[in-house]
């Protein structure tokens, strides 16, 4: 919700039915069946929110389609920025704009990409690294400062880049510099000081953006594929992973995904395998990222319109 206000997105009932449960919830209640009920009724609840959100970063932003990533370092001056907060990215860009300092997104901050009011800037150089779990050792690497908009942070001073990330909004920690408004000069500063990439690495293209428009655009492809027994079935991986290496579940799962199956993607579980070329079922790509959770009213939205036209 937090998201979507600063969009200026709100919605009364919303709140309204969140203090609603939040006060019922309070009296401990003990039936099952009637915490079954409100469980659904929280995930009406989330719908809605999501619902919010989405109009309120496609109407600032326009909706996404699908762009090409580089995931590779590109030489010059550079800011890491990762989270949710499509906002920060947005001024950030404005304000690094001309300055000769490249802005990298960050975990949760990819599918930024695909919103052309962001991929606009020139400067909005790609994607490094890859989910929350890997930032003490990706974060410690990066020649520049670090910005995050929202959660996932974990303790900077284990790969001693504490100096040099920053902090916005409802993220913090402690000894870590914080952003109280929305003037970037500071952390433009620190990167125009400091080295950043010193050469290009050949580049490597990854593919995001497929939102709810592109998707829903895509629905009578997806009929005519099922329809001729071309595409079997349309597997969902969502959620976040750990920081173990041997943690291989979501690779292994997405390599043994048959050739005429999709793969559409949610959450930060995706980096595990998302660099991968799983190719295409008749220019249909097999592997659709349709973004990071807060994104899911994204992927829910265009899987309802063929289900209901096959009679699923």
């Amino acid at each position: 919700m937090e998201h979507a206000h600063v969009l200026g997105q709100y919605d009364n009932a919303i709140y309204a039915q969140y203090h609603k449960i939040m006060a019922w919830l309070g009296t401990w209640p003990a039936d099952m069946n009637a915490l079954l009920e409100c469980s659904m009724k929280i995930g009406q609840m989330n719908f809605k929110v999501m619902s919010i959100l989405d109009a309120g970063e496609t109407t600032k932003y326009g909706h996404p389609t699908p762009t090409q990533v580089n995931v590779k370092a590109t030489e010059g001056k550079c800011i890491l920025i990762s989270g949710h907060d499509l906002k920060d990215l947005y001024n950030l860009l404005e304000q690094t704009e001309g300055t000769g300092v490249n802005v990298y997104t960050h975990g949760e901050m990819l599918p930024a990409h695909g919103y052309p009011e962001l991929r606009k800037f020139k400067h909005l150089i790609g994607n490094y690294g890859s989910g929350w779990q890997n930032q003490q050792v990706e974060f410690a690497r990066f020649p520049g400062p670090i910005v995050m908009t929202s959660n996932c942070i974990i303790d900077p001073t284990v790969g001693a880049y504490d100096d040099r990330i920053w902090t916005r909004s409802i993220v913090g920690w402690p000894g870590v510099n914080h952003l109280e408004g929305e003037d970037f000069s500071p952390v433009i500063a620190q990167a125009q000081q400091m080295a950043g990439f010193p050469y290009s690495e050949i580049p490597h293209l990854i593919t995001v953006g497929f939102g709810r428009q592109t998707l829903l655009g895509a629905a009578d492809t997806l009929i005519y594929l099922v329809s001729r027994e071309k595409l079997r079935h349309i597997f969902l991986v969502g959620g976040c992973d750990g920081a173990r290496g041997e943690r291989n579940y979501f690779t292994d799962f997405a390599t043994s995904v048959p050739d005429d199956c999709l793969i559409l993607t949610l959450a930060c579980g995706k980096y595990r395998f998302n660099k991968l070329d799983f190719g295409d079922i008749e220019g249909l790509p097999r592997l659709v990222d349709a973004g990071q959770c807060n994104d899911a009213y994204s992927a829910i939205i265009p899987a309802v319109t063929p289900a209901e036209k096959l009679g699923c």
